[in-house]
């Protein structure tokens, strides 16, 4: 049975960050991810969790300058120090967090260069913690022009590279459906990677249950292959987010119930 984790960064925004919590557990999710805590302070984001009693699924590391278009620091030529000081603040916050997974941002670059920083700095935030899962995710270029991860093959490679046990893939249906297609095909053949799936409707980003994607077969499917961890909800709704969750009332379950 799927596990659904609601994305606080774009699902509640008729609220202010740390009232979305609350609002997540009262529509039925048992686990949120965001994108960015670090304009709070943790232990304010900590007792939001627990009052809602709620688990973290995910948390992405500090972007660095997102207004300046930074997207990541991890495969950052000249960037070595900054990207080493945002996984130091990544690690601080999931002290307190406890999120199951930190993604770690790439950034915007490419080539060879940007390859071989991107893979020691992989492995240098893997050995940081090693009790930490960390997780990469292809983007879609439409989205995100110039991401260093694109395709699920090539976060594969970089993924044997690194050769550590504490990182894995993130997929995301809505950036794999938009870039290579194949979607059943390409969850069985990456099973032994996935440690955290994300899902959201094509081409609009809405609701899960509309655009190209089949949702309920592509549920199966994660069954199929044994996945047990969170499906992050990682969609912008049409509407108010209440009004949306029809797709999720099958699953969800009120708080105290």
């Amino acid at each position: 049975m799927p596990r659904f984790a609601a994305n606080l960064t774009m699902m509640f925004t008729e609220r202010p960050f740390l009232e979305r919590f609350a609002a997540a557990r009262a529509a039925g999710f048992e686990a949120v991810e965001f994108l960015f805590p670090y304009e709070h302070d943790a232990a304010e984001i900590r007792a939001a969790l627990d009052g809602a009693g709620l688990a973290l699924a995910l948390m992405n590391t500090p972007p660095g300058d997102w207004e300046a278009g930074e997207r990541g620091l991890a495969s950052l030529p000249g960037r070595v120090p900054d990207f080493v000081a945002s996984i130091r603040q990544a690690l601080a916050y999931a002290e307190v967090l406890r999120p199951e997974r930190i993604h770690v941002m790439a950034g915007i670059s490419r080539g060879p260069w940007a390859r071989s920083i991107y893979a020691a700095n992989l492995s240098r935030a893997c050995e940081m913690a090693p009790q930490q899962q960390f997780t990469i995710e292809p983007i879609n270029a439409r989205d995100m022009p110039g991401y260093h991860i694109v395709e699920t093959q090539d976060a594969r490679t970089v993924i044997d590279a690194v050769g550590k046990g504490n990182l894995g893939l993130q997929l995301d249906l809505y950036h794999l459906q938009i870039t290579e297609g194949d979607v059943t095909r390409r969850i069985e053949a990456l099973s032994p990677l996935i440690r955290h799936v994300q899902i959201a409707s094509v081409p609009a980003r809405h609701e899960p249950d509309g655009g190209e994607l089949a949702l309920d077969h592509l549920l199966g499917v994660l069954d199929r292959i044994g996945y047990t961890g969170w499906i992050g909800c990682e969609y912008r709704p049409a509407g108010e987010t209440e009004a949306g969750l029809g797709w999720f009332a099958r699953w969800a379950r009120p708080a105290g119930g």
